[in-house]
């Protein structure tokens, strides 16, 4: 007679992490099997019940069973397996490394092979494959870069304090608004017609496209409430940016509360003419955030939407097309507005 297979009985920590392996993207698909039977297994599912639901077989669910079993998370994990002795010591996987974090001289960076081939004129005969596994073993990734933005300004702790505070802990009776321009917006036509998503094929864009201007378009957003206001305009100099704080004294002012305005380092946030309009009203203070960091405005968060949503792959006939479909959006998007779920307390940025 077989001997009966153990009861699974999950914590809640363990049963949230086998949900978190099966939800993850980038999970491996063995992971998420095993975690699957685990599953299963709590729920009193017989051997053949799994090995029918998962399309599996007895071997594998019984392996995996007794494994979680005696070794918890730990035990779907692989087992270590000793293989093949290294060909290359480490003085030959450390050069690896060593160069292939230095730019080379003529190119913007290395490739495996290229790589390899530098190497091997300094005396050093390795393959491109044993570069790649070296390359992949201490996560060194010569292919790809990413930005980043450097701010020198002196004060940024402080003003990046000041924002945040207005995000998490705002003063009583105050109201912040996040301010920003989107400058620049083309309104691009095609010469043909899109051709709509079908089964088995995306939706094709003509690739050849007409210009019909530019606009820019300014717009807040009530953090704490998720509204967005937002009007478009033929430039954007002070003119426009008190035009649009008269739009936002319409809705706002007569609230009787302190209004925060949240704005970039622009100059023409700092136009003289804006200074003696935000004088005429005492509850009005402005905020800027730091140089080179205007990711902390919030309104920042929207405009990516916006861009997603309608810039990217809109086609216009004329500016005023697009105008419209801006508005519209809008209109829209505060049907359903809520605040953006803000968790960046100012802690120190990694590179």
């Amino acid at each position: 007679m077989a001997k009966p297979l153990p009861d699974i009985s999950l914590s809640d920590e363990e049963r949230e992490e086998l949900h978190r392996i099966i939800r993850k993207s980038t999970s491996p698909q063995h992971k998420v099997l095993r975690a699957k039977i685990v599953l299963l297994a709590e729920k009193k599912m017989s051997t053949e019940a799994i090995m029918k639901e998962l399309n599996i077989s007895k071997n594998t669910t019984v392996k995996w069973r007794k494994r979680f079993s005696q070794n918890r998370l730990e035990g779907l994990d692989d087992e270590h397996r000793s293989g093949k002795p290294r060909t290359h010591q480490s003085d030959v996987r450390l050069k690896i490394a060593t160069e292939a974090c230095r730019p080379p001289e003529t190119i913007t960076h290395w490739s495996t092979r290229e790589l390899a081939q530098h190497l091997s004129e300094q005396g050093i005969k390795v393959s491109h494959m044993t570069v790649q596994r070296v390359l992949s073993a201490e996560k060194i990734k010569p292919h790809l870069y990413e930005y980043w933005l450097n701010s020198t300004d002196p004060d940024f702790e402080a003003k990046q304090t000041e924002i945040i505070g207005l995000y998490m802990n705002p003063p009583e009776n105050a109201l912040v608004i996040s301010v920003d321009e989107k400058t620049g917006l083309q309104a691009l036509g095609r010469k043909h017609p899109n051709k709509p998503v079908k089964r088995d094929s995306t939706e094709k864009m003509e690739f050849e496209y007409k210009r019909h201007g530019t606009v820019s378009l300014i717009a807040s957003l009530a953090v704490h409430q998720g509204e967005v206001m937002g009007k478009c305009y033929e430039r954007h100099t002070n003119n426009e940016f008190i035009d649009f704080l008269e739009e936002i004294d319409q809705s706002y002012g007569h609230s009787n509360k302190e209004i925060h305005l949240i704005v970039d380092n622009l100059s023409v946030h700092k136009h003289q003419r804006v200074k003696d309009w935000l004088s005429e009203r005492p509850n009005y203070f402005i905020h800027f955030t730091p140089t080179h960091a205007s990711w902390l405005n919030q309104i920042e968060l929207w405009f990516s939407i916006y861009a997603r949503k309608i810039v990217k792959r809109g086609v216009f006939d004329s500016k005023d097309a697009l105008i419209e479909k801006t508005l519209e959006f809008i209109k829209l998007y505060n049907k359903n507005s809520k605040p953006f779920r803000w968790t960046y307390t100012g802690d120190p940025l990694t590179i």
